[in-house]
């Protein structure tokens, strides 16, 4: 049972992706927490709101703090608090025509934090995604799954503490950087610690609907609902919140 109120600030915004249904399905496993007092923005502008509170979570895709956001994220993480971070947090996009997509390298510092940026990903289709570090609480008794979702392939930015990976090698069509021929482990949820505090970032739960590509496409031809139909996607985001709020 809970003994304290825990404040959490929620950002959920950006590009490309259902923003409205992650946001409901993430506020519905927060509503699960009596405890827990959300503040809701869709960019990191609100740092008064960051500062009060005790955890971060994050739903983005191609949104990078300004330089005065950046700095609040460090203070935050600095002060020794927690930041779960999911999905496309660590994308920035650029379509270049006749190229595909590209991922800039613009904000260094930003990814640092992250401990990784998105490059790429491979068409969505089911992998295996296996527990690195089966004695850690976040995965114990966890065993592999399939996820039907984006294949996350990224720049590494800092040392991590890898939880669950898979393996993967190819060619990614349709982006700048498209060979992956390395056949590298590719992390899937990661720790990074940061000063005091520390980064959970966990690469699945990719959603989009049909009006989510604009203005690139009128109209996307496919709903896209990714891992967030997997029993153990839940289970991870669930005690991702529990960690976050310090009951992990």
């Amino acid at each position: 049972m809970a003994t304290r109120r825990v404040d959490a600030h929620f950002v959920c915004g950006g590009k490309y992706h259902d923003m409205d249904f992650a946001r409901l399905e993430i506020l519905r496993i927060l509503g699960d927490h009596d405890n827990i007092r959300v503040t809701v923005d869709s960019d990191y502008s609100n740092t008064a709101a960051l500062a009060r509170a005790e955890f971060l979570i994050t739903y983005t895709c191609e949104l990078v703090p300004s330089d005065r956001e950046r700095l609040a994220l460090e203070r935050f993480l600095d002060a020794g608090k927690r930041w779960f971070a999911l999905h496309g947090t660590n994308s920035v996009l650029r379509y270049r025509k006749g190229a595909g997509w590209e991922a800039p390298r613009t904000a260094p510092r930003f990814m640092e934090m992250l401990g990784s940026q998105f490059i790429a990903h491979p068409p969505i289709q089911p992998y295996t995604v296996r527990v690195s570090k089966p004695e850690h609480p976040l995965v114990a008794d966890i065993s592999a799954f399939e996820a039907n979702d984006e294949l996350y392939l990224c720049e590494m930015r800092a040392d991590i503490e890898t939880l669950l990976e898979t393996r993967w090698s190819g060619m990614t069509p349709g982006f700048v950087e498209d060979d992956w021929r390395d056949d590298a482990a590719r992390p899937v949820l990661y720790l990074r610690r940061w000063g005091n505090g520390e980064v959970l970032y966990f690469t699945l739960g990719h959603a989009r609907g049909h009006y989510d590509m604009q203005p690139l496409m009128d109209k996307y031809p496919d709903i896209e609902r990714g891992s967030w139909p997997t029993p153990e996607f839940h289970t991870i985001l669930r005690r991702g919140i529990r960690w976050a709020a310090r009951e992990i």
